[in-house]
């Protein structure tokens, strides 16, 4: 409990300075000029509009159904008016939340240990959050993440009890409530439940890619096969509904919102859309530049083979394919038992099928260092329950990051930006877990104890650099005029033109006029610069 109280803590801290904020960029028009916020218009209306108040059904819709987020603006709206301070303070505390929920998911995995600590503090101050939880448009990520969390934590305890309690199909039934709940915040939410069903297979049964099928076939596991079954069904069911409660269409967005899906080259759209994912893990890794916007030329198209952002490409998915068959291959010691892998003979006494052969001779001998080190945990408690092995823990890393994060990807529709930070909070999850049992591994692999210490306290100087970068960060959510000029590094067009508009109504003229200029010499076809 201590892990969970401090990480939410220091997430608490270093965005206490976003309590002065005011709103900024797109809060203005999801909360000062949204109709479904005042208290005269029906708050059914929430149900049928987007994200910004408009009709979900009207040909303008960018179709963002996020009827719990914008509901939440309006019981602040009655509490508190347009003040800005009392949306800054419930995204706050959502982010302390969230990582307090994180926290405790992750010494699932990792133990009561100070791994888990590390764990929940990398999460806690990483600098690609800032926009979720500074911006006040974020609140939708962070929302979606209180329920994504809730949701998997009620299917693990679903797979703990299953077949033991009657209380299982009650844990299921949070699970899904919770998984619609994420979703209503914000559409990525429903992700959860592919994120299960691998916790389910890779994690829970500790199955490999090739037992899977004889497992279905063999019907050697039926209660795998049924929850996995109802969290498809459930998760077509919220799809369904979703589409059919937008009118069946997708959104459409300007050219400049997303070039690449406006291109008329197959090779350009292709090559840019592979080469996105990198660039959204690069911001994980090294959130040296973030901006409020990545539209328009900010990420510049890729338009032929040759272009040298390739290799980061072919890198990045070498890498992802690496892990990957690290997670899953199968090792000579495993055998299948009643459909469940089983190592040595030996099952988890907390619902983890099997061990990895290190970790079984670790539990078996107690009293060895590996044993002790490899969670953090003190010697009357680090075998009380085994955890799942480290490939376990790489799979399910890899899912928490890839899985949310596909609907951003333009894979099955195209989508309204190039890169937004804001849509990398659920993933960071995935992030954090693969760095800590990165570190994890080494740590344990290593011998010489100073090679331990500078493993441990590089992982420690990390977050300690997330959590400056996250607070200078903050400084520029402050207000509009100090957002933009932060961003004109990435995308000087659209940074000088909002820009100019902030200076325009500060009756700052010749300075809002030298903006537009630089705006327009940065892309002259904006038709809106040219007549301010």
């Amino acid at each position: 409990m201590i892990a969970e109280l401090v990480s939410s803590a220091l997430g608490l801290a270093l965005y206490l300075n976003t309590l002065s904020a005011d709103f900024c960029y797109d809060d203005s028009r999801a909360i000062k000029t949204n109709q479904d916020l005042l208290p005269e218009t029906p708050w059914t209306h929430i149900f049928y509009n987007d994200f910004w108040g408009t009709l979900l059904t009207h040909s303008g819709s960018h179709k963002s159904y996020r009827p719990l987020c914008t509901l939440s603006f309006r019981l602040n709206h009655a509490i508190g008016g347009l003040n800005p301070w009392s949306y800054h303070l419930v995204n706050v505390l959502l982010h302390a939340a969230v990582t307090g929920l994180f926290t405790s998911f992750s010494k699932i995995l990792l133990g009561d240990g100070y791994w888990t600590f590390m764990a929940g503090l990398m999460f806690a101050s990483h600098p690609i959050h800032t926009e979720a939880v500074a911006g006040i448009v974020g609140r939708a990520d962070v929302g979606a993440s209180l329920f994504f969390l809730l949701s998997l934590l009620c299917y693990i305890k679903h797979c703990s009890t299953r077949g033991y309690s009657a209380r299982t199909w009650g844990w299921f039934l949070g699970t899904g409530l919770c998984a619609g709940c994420s979703m209503l915040w914000k559409e990525q939410g429903v992700t959860v439940l592919a994120v299960s069903a691998v916790y389910d297979v890779f994690v829970f049964h500790r199955l490999k890619i090739k037992q899977i099928l004889p497992t279905i076939y063999k019907r050697k596991n039926l209660s795998l096969f049924l929850s996995i079954s109802l969290l498809t069904f459930w998760g077509s069911s919220l799809l369904g509904a979703r589409l059919y409660w937008m009118g069946n269409k997708p959104p459409s967005f300007s050219n400049s919102d997303n070039p690449a899906a406006d291109s008329d080259s197959l090779l350009t759209r292709t090559l840019t859309f592979f080469y996105l994912p990198t660039k959204n893990l690069w911001l994980l890794l090294c959130p040296d530049t973030l901006s409020f916007d990545w539209s328009m030329d900010a990420v510049p198209l890729l338009k032929t083979v040759c272009d040298w952002r390739n290799l980061h490409t072919v890198a990045f998915y070498t890498g992802l394919l690496l892990l990957a068959y690290y997670g899953l291959k199968s090792p000579s010691e495993d055998r299948e038992c009643n459909g469940k892998t089983v190592t040595n003979g030996k099952q988890n006494a907390n619902g983890h099928s099997c061990l990895s052969d290190v970790e079984y001779q670790n539990s078996e001998t107690k009293s060895s260092f590996a044993s002790k080190v490899e969670n953090g945990i003190n010697n009357d408690v680090s075998q009380r329950t085994q955890l799942p092995s480290t490939e376990n823990i790489v799979v399910l890393s890899l899912s928490l990051l890839i899985i949310p994060f596909v609907p951003a990807t333009n894979l099955f529709f195209y989508v309204g930006f190039v890169i937004a930070e804001r849509v990398l909070y659920i993933p960071s999850m995935g992030f954090c877990l693969l760095i800590t049992v990165g570190a994890r591994a080494l740590y344990v692999k290593v011998q010489k104890r100073f090679f331990k210490s500078l493993i441990f306290y590089a992982t420690a100087t990390l977050i300690v650099f997330y959590g400056l970068k996250t607070a200078i960060r903050n400084g520029d959510w402050q207000n509009e005029e100090m957002l933009y000029r932060s961003g004109i590094k990435v995308n000087p067009a659209k940074a000088w033109g909002n820009l100019g508009n902030v200076l325009k109504s500060q009756s700052k003229i010749s300075e809002a006029e030298s903006a537009y200029r630089n705006a327009l010499y940065y892309r002259s076809n904006m038709a809106d610069m040219l007549y301010n």
